[in-house]
């Protein structure tokens, strides 16, 4: 928002320089991003009068005059502005000014002797181009300095605004503002109500109220478009960033700027029957004033005659009903949509509005009909015309309710950690427009319409924060106790799942809970919450799996010549069910990614690219923290994203908890990888507790190992032999390994396995017995159960 210092002093009287002001309100709340000036630092140039303009005797577009700048004083100047003319009022630079960093000087030009130079607003540092000299009002004092005519003596203070403080986006906000904070209560500008003159009336119905409960029309006729805008308004447009277009589109800016309400205005004979205000229909096409043509969304609110749409509400006229230089009678429209319904749409167009801008943050719900009677009292004033009634349409249930709010002056004192006196708080909260009332301990309140922000105890306590002012408040030391922290040994933190990945070489990511659909597609089937109003399309959903922000990560690097990426994050998956709070369950999750080398480039151990049981091992040193081994099954995977021969689902206990495994060559295709990918996701609660370590005592006796070579079927998971044999051998067997898997034609559809199997007894020798007895259980078992044989 930017506003110029002279208009904000008419609403707010003050003494305060530029800097001071925008330093008082950058303390409150409000960031001032820049104090400009409203023009270039000009001098020597006057309010002149063209007494004479003929064609020079040596060129074919310039012209000599005479120009007299008061006092009795003619000068003749060489111009060459296509606008000059006799009787003209100008701007005149008189020798010795200094105009557009040069300094004027008696000069001829082609023969003709020019004592001087008449000024386009360009030249004044007043518009960045200008299609001739200045025009100034007949009632222009002669021999005037320009920069006292314009009262150029102004600054421009453009304030960058927080998406809460719509409020502030005209004039009447920041002024409020002020004068609160300069302990004064804001008095608003009598606005008088406009008489009607004609019956007209322009038949409206609104059909979503919800998202328009209030719509305000009025009919103007006979009005004069060609008119022009006077200086003063045209003027505090340009000096807010706004270029003077008509009359009608003057003065819609103007009362936008002022109220913080923005316009619209119809050509009445280009409207046909009704207006409507309701959804667009899907694809229903419309022509907007730049002369685009779009297809409209279904979540469009529109504003509709009877042959169809007209504008889009709160963003965009149509081209079908826009004003023009033939325009004489007008339907003015002063609404109030809905945040939400207007809030996202502009963006779905490519389109960005002042207008939109204000709607899609708030615009306060009672102050359309102020607007209204202000535009219309300003558009007559300018352009004359006769204006009919106003014409409301009004949802009263469906415009915001405000609830009272309790304030504790204990609570603020803790808050603050300074003790305010109640007097105060309540002067602040009154200027506020707060409506305060005393009660035990503290106040109640009720927000002021144009203030939706504030709903509870901490947001009136920040509003008497930053009015009674953060440097009013001393600094103090926070002094607390320390505590040892009582932190179980079963559980199993953050910080220790960082450091198991982390020292496999991991780096942790952290990217956003929305993601692209596409890809997270290549990851999960589970349909996901989309956001309404996204950043961009590819941050459109929320993230049913992590390993989509990760892949887009690690495509990221691997782009950027990374030779090695491997990635790690720990957060939230967020799961559409309809019996969890919000309609959405929020399941904490581990994922990685690893893509290129598994080692660094080295003289003496060539690379190779990650595999499988890279990542499978990444995976076991993770589970490890919590879990016994023997608790964690493999077993082919399920997820389409993964390679069917690579991939494995993780099972705890007999419930999946996760996987691991390659990507899919589709899905890695898909992705953009031209390397082969190992990804893991893990449900975080499967590593939440650890098992507290039980001491055994070690044994004494001699370990006896014996080897075994089983011939199975390969559907058969090897794991299954392990886990029978351990479940065989009970307390002997203390460990089983497998140091051989060979495959052969003559083998078929199966492959031996061979195992070393550790047993040790605890109290005494195994004795060969007792070790053949063991053998010949295992092997007995292993044919009976999984049909192996002992290969000979």
């Amino acid at each position: 928002m930017i506003f110029n210092k002279l208009w904000i002093d008419e609403w707010v009287k003050n003494d305060l320089n530029a800097e001071e002001l925008s330093d008082m309100i950058t303390m409150a709340g409000l960031e001032v991003d820049s104090v400009n000036d409203v023009a270039d630092n000009f001098d020597g140039v006057v309010v002149g009068k063209v007494l004479e303009c003929v064609p020079h005797p040596d060129s074919d577009h310039m012209h000599v005059t005479k120009v007299e700048v008061g006092g009795g004083q003619i000068f003749q100047i060489v111009c060459g502005a296509p606008n000059c003319r006799e009787g003209l009022k100008v701007c005149a630079s008189l020798i010795g000014a200094h105009v557009n960093g040069i300094t004027i000087k008696k000069a001829k030009l082609r023969g003709v002797e020019s004592n001087g130079m008449l000024c386009s607003f360009k030249e004044l540092g007043m518009s960045e181009e200008s299609n001739g000299i200045v025009e100034l009002p007949e009632d222009a004092p002669l021999g005037m300095d320009i920069r006292e005519y314009f009262k150029l003596n102004d600054k421009a203070i453009d304030v960058d605004l927080t998406s809460n403080r719509p409020d502030c986006l005209g004039m009447s906000g920041i002024a409020r503002e002020i004068a609160v904070l300069l302990g004064k209560k804001f008095e608003y500008p009598k606005v008088e109500k406009v008489a009607p003159t004609i019956n007209d009336i322009f038949t409206v119905e609104v059909e979503d109220k919800a998202a328009c409960p209030r719509y305000i029309s009025r009919v103007v006729r006979g009005v004069n478009q060609k008119a022009k805008s006077p200086l003063w308004m045209v003027e505090r447009l340009r000096r807010c960033g706004i270029r003077s277009v008509s009359p009608i589109v003057d003065v819609t800016n103007y009362v936008m700027l002022e109220y913080s309400q923005p316009l619209h205005s119809f050509d009445l004979n280009k409207i046909h029957d009704k207006i409507i205000v309701r959804k667009a229909h899907q694809d229903e096409p419309m022509t907007v004033l730049s002369g685009d043509e779009v297809k409209l969304k279904d979540n469009t609110l529109i504003i509709a005659d009877s042959t169809g749409p007209v504008a889009m509400a709160g963003i965009f006229g149509g081209l079908n009903s826009g004003i023009d230089e033939n325009t004489s009678d007008v339907l003015l429209e002063s609404a109030y949509f809905a945040a939400d319904a207007i809030k996202g749409r502009a963006r779905q167009y490519g389109l960005n509005t002042d207008a939109s801008h204000r709607f899609e943050r708030g615009v306060d719900p009672m102050n359309q009909a102020r607007a209204m009677e202000r535009a219309t009292a300003l558009l007559i004033e300018i352009a004359g015309g006769q204006a009919g009634p106003l014409n409301e349409v009004v949802s009263e249930d469906d415009l915001p309710k405000y609830k009272e709010i309790n304030l504790r002056l204990s609570k603020l004192e803790k808050v603050l950690g300074v003790a305010i006196d109640a007097d105060t708080v309540f002067k602040i909260l009154d200027n506020l427009e707060l409506s305060p009332k005393k009660v035990d301990g503290g106040f109640v309140c009720v927000s002021p319409s144009f203030r939706f922000d504030i709903e509870i105890e901490e947001d009136l306590i920040e509003e008497v924060a930053r009015i009674y002012g953060y440097n009013n408040i001393p600094n103090a030391t926070p002094v607390s106790d320390l505590y040892m922290v009582h932190e179980k040994e079963e559980v199993v933190e953050d910080r220790d799942i960082k450091k198991v990945l982390c020292d496999v070489g991991y780096n942790e990511a952290i990217t956003y809970s929305f993601t692209d659909p596409k890809v997270l597609a290549e990851f999960s089937d589970i349909k996901p919450l989309m956001l309404n109003t996204p950043i961009s399309p590819e941050l459109s959903a929320m993230r049913t799996s992590l390993l989509a922000g990760l892949s887009i990560v690690a495509k990221y690097n691997v782009n950027r010549q990374q030779r090695k990426v491997r990635l790690f994050e720990q957060g939230l998956r967020y799961i559409i069910d309809e019996k969890a709070e919000n309609g959405v369950r929020q399941e904490a999750m581990i994922a990685g990614i690893s893509v290129g080398d598994i080692h660094d480039e080295s003289w003496h151990e060539k690379s190779r690219s990650v595999d499988f049981f890279d990542v499978k091992g990444d995976v076991e040193n993770l589970l490890a923290l919590n879990v016994d081994t023997k608790d964690i099954t493999f077993v082919r995977t399920t997820e389409k994203c993964l390679h069917p021969g690579q991939g494995a689902d993780i099972l705890k206990n007999g419930k999946k908890i996760g996987f691991v495994g390659m990507l899919h060559p589709l899905a890695q295709k898909a992705l953009g990888f031209k390397q082969a990918v190992g990804v893991f996701e893990i449900e975080r609660a499967a590593v939440e507790k650890r098992a507290i370590p039980v001491y055994e005592p070690i044994s004494k006796f001699p370990s006896v190992r014996r080897d075994f070579a089983f011939v199975i079927e390969k559907s058969v998971a090897v794991s299954a032999l392990t886990d029978l044999i351990y479940e065989v051998g009970g307390n002997i067997v203390k460990d089983v390994n497998i140091f051989d898997v060979f495959e052969d034609a003559s083998l078929g559809d199966k492959r031996s396995v061979a195992v070393g199997v550790i047993a040790q007894a605890l109290e005494h020798t195994l004795e060969d017995a007792e070790v053949e007895s063991l053998a010949n259980r295992i092997i007995e078992e292993a044919s009976k159960r999984l049909g192996a044989e002992l290969r000979s």
